[in-house]
């Protein structure tokens, strides 16, 4: 086994000193290991791949579609994220210049941030929220101002935003993800016309993490973009609503000028993505038997939102109103006091039953838990009964 010398260390990107485990991945590591637990932890479909993108796949595979695609994605898989939303948000891309396929929403987040901030630049990212965009933060050497959401509604409010304006001179870009994980909160369209008036007065970009877009229960979708095209970049893939997280296919789209820095960056970091995962992803794009296959994937998650919901509450927990995405932000119930990551933790070891401490997501997160409902209704159902008899014993 290779023994580096001591001294090499020295040689390695500060940055990365920065870079500390993910509270999410340790913690559910660590209560994987309790024997016969039910895990509500991971933000992952548990359906399989639309059998139509399976097929698309295949035909790729049989067709040796195999050799460099553009840098950007495929032309036919770029032209279907277009119709997609057009069709879908009334959104308006060019599919030559105004949209690039990435490999997965996680580098598209990366190659947004990388192409706007410079050291000691200030990123504004309301929490609770998924960790990983503060992280990118700090190690573009910039820094992260969060601002807590959680009263009244887990959502950003003018106010909050033009206070933190007024604060951060430095700000250069405010990064908004809706429906949101932790909570499956998301905007309104009068909400985000808020927000766009007050951020149309600034240089700042939104980047706009939408990835859960497809999967929103009541109502219809609407992008910041629709009030401000010129400052957003648009975030989403198909890992969420098409559940191929292990295909690795997101995009982003903007408008032409920061598209080509964007992609500065992008085409720096990747060569192409995979063709046959591109052409998975076209029919669910494009076709309308992927759509169907995300309806009846969101008619099952629904069903499974308002059990939980429903469930939760009669077990005292406040739950914030989850019009979107597979979670809960469930609020502890009072008896059980405000330590989420000592309840989270009993509750695995002695209740076998996993969920994700709230004030991992940041301030205004603590003493809440997050429960993922991407799991089979057994599963949800087994957890309530435990969650019960849990709850039982420390009364």
């Amino acid at each position: 086994m290779p023994t580096m010398k001591p001294s090499l260390t020295a040689t390695f990107n500060a940055n990365l000193t920065k870079v500390k485990p993910t509270n999410i991945l340790v913690f559910d590591r660590e209560v994987s290991a309790v024997p016969g637990i039910v895990k509500l932890t991971v933000g992952e479909p548990d359906f399989p791949v639309p059998a139509v993108a399976k097929q698309a796949a295949i035909q790729a595979i049989e067709a040796d579609d195999s050799h460099y695609a553009p840098g950007t994605g495929s032309t036919t898989l770029r032209q279907a994220i277009s119709h997609f939303l057009a069709d879908r948000y009334d959104l308006h891309y060019q599919a030559a210049n105004e949209i690039a396929v990435t490999i997965g929403a996680t580098e598209a987040i990366y190659a947004s941030l990388f192409a706007l901030i410079n050291p000691g630049d200030e990123v504004l990212i309301p929490t609770p929220t998924f960790p990983l965009y503060a992280t990118m933060v700090e190690m573009l050497e910039g820094q992260a101002v969060t601002v807590p959401t959680a009263a009244p509604d887990f959502v950003l409010t003018p106010a909050q935003l033009k206070a933190t304006l007024k604060a951060h001179p430095k700000l250069k870009a405010i990064v908004l993800n809706y429906p949101a994980n932790p909570t499956g909160v998301t905007y309104s369209a009068a909400q985000l016309k808020a927000l766009a008036t007050i951020l149309a007065e600034t240089n700042l970009i939104v980047i706009s993490d939408e990835i859960y877009s497809e999967l929103l229960y009541t109502g219809h979708h609407v992008s910041i973009a629709q009030f401000l095209p010129g400052q957003t970049l648009i975030l989403n893939g198909a890992s969420k609503a098409g559940a191929m997280t292990g295909y690795r296919i997101g995009f982003i789209a903007g408008p032409a000028e920061l598209m080509q820095k964007v992609n500065m960056v992008h085409s720096i970091m990747i060569t192409a993505p995979s063709d046959p995962a591109m052409a998975a992803a076209v029919p669910i794009f494009g076709s309308e038997a992927g759509q169907q296959a995300t309806l009846e994937m969101k008619a099952a998650y629904q069903a499974r939102r308002d059990f939980l919901t429903g469930a939760l509450t009669k077990l005292g927990f406040e739950v914030a109103t989850p019009n979107g995405a597979f979670y809960l932000f469930a609020k502890l119930p009072a008896a059980a006091g405000s330590d989420d990551v000592a309840f989270a933790t009993r509750l695995a070891k002695e209740g076998r039953v996993a969920t994700i401490p709230g004030s991992y997501f940041g301030a205004g997160g603590e003493g809440y838990l997050r429960l993922s409902y991407a799991t089979s209704m057994a599963n949800l159902e087994l957890a309530v009964t435990r969650l019960t008899q849990f709850l039982a014993k420390e009364d």
